[in-house]
């Protein structure tokens, strides 16, 4: 599951062709169906009209960009007639007023949360305080342009921010203490009588110290390693479905380019089939993404 901010401005790949094909834009909304049917995208030639890809026809979403086949799967205005209605109707979602049934005012939207299918599974809404609140696919009612239905009986669950800790009141100063009488000096003694001197014995040889112990070096402890938060399932699932249409889609093929590790190490010869093994050494290597985009 995406945000719709983790999908709006990464670049758009063809892994077969490996070529950058613009940026995704926006996301085109089939209010009926209650998901995304397309993104839009900018290239170079964006002046010339509206361009976009079918939701079906992405092949992955990653953190760094959207992959899709090849250059094919972009529609032009002219071929987009199954979404000129959608184009026409222009509904965003986030932005819109979240209400209720009873004509109450939640909030705004001000995100969404996209499924593997494009289906937007739940939705944000920040109320006019501040506080923020998410609501599932089943909780609404109607997509609109400037306003979403909601349903008010399913109970919410609400993020609110920490409240501000109260100022302290500020120390009374403690009052002054007086300051101790001087007293006058003492008079200074009367000399004493001259004692007789005691005879002086001679002190005996002076032995030399030990020399002391070296301290033993104290070990500083090794740091040990941060535990790493553990892996939302969903995510998971996600990341594991995406490799495996990767794996389906190189299989068969064959590599456009000799792809190495980094140490040099070969992992497929131009113009080899791609296969299992293959696709274990390059994924070993942290080089799978570098073969995808290397296939004829």
């Amino acid at each position: 599951m995406k945000k719709s901010e983790e999908i709006l401005g990464l670049p758009i790949i063809s892994i077969t062709e490996g070529r950058e094909l613009g940026m995704s834009k926006t996301l085109l909304i089939n209010a009926h169906e209650g998901k995304v049917a397309a993104i839009t995208i900018e290239d170079a030639d964006w002046y010339r009209g509206v361009k976009l890809i079918p939701y079906e026809s992405v092949i992955a979403i990653g953190d760094d960009a959207v992959t899709i086949t090849n250059s094919e799967n972009i529609l032009t205005l002219e071929d987009a007639g199954d979404y000129e209605t959608l184009l026409d109707e222009n509904i965003r979602v986030i932005g819109t007023k979240a209400i209720t049934k009873t004509g109450t005012i939640q909030g705004k939207i001000t995100e969404l949360f996209i499924g593997d299918d494009g289906k937007i599974e739940k939705c944000e809404i920040t109320a006019p305080d501040g506080t923020t609140s998410e609501i599932t696919n089943d909780q609404i009612s109607i997509f609109g342009k400037e306003v979403t239905v909601i349903d008010a009986n399913i109970e919410k669950k609400t993020v609110t921010a920490p409240a501000a800790e109260a100022p302290k009141p500020a120390a009374k100063p403690e009052p002054a203490k007086p300051e101790p009488k001087k007293e006058a000096p003492a008079p200074a003694p009367k000399p004493a009588a001259k004692p007789v001197e005691p005879e002086v014995k001679p002190e005996p040889p002076k032995t030399e110290p030990a020399p002391a112990k070296p301290e033993p070096k104290k070990e500083i402890p090794k740091a040990e390693p941060a535990p790493q938060p553990a892996k939302d399932p969903k995510q998971a699932a996600a990341d594991k479905a995406t490799e495996e249409r990767h794996r389906r889609f190189l299989l068969g093929k064959k590599a456009a380019r000799t792809i190495k590790t980094d140490n040099g190490v070969t992992i497929v010869e131009a113009g080899a089939d791609i296969t299992e093994e293959v696709l274990q050494k390059a994924k070993l290597a942290n080089k799978f993404i570098e073969l995808s985009m290397n296939v004829q």
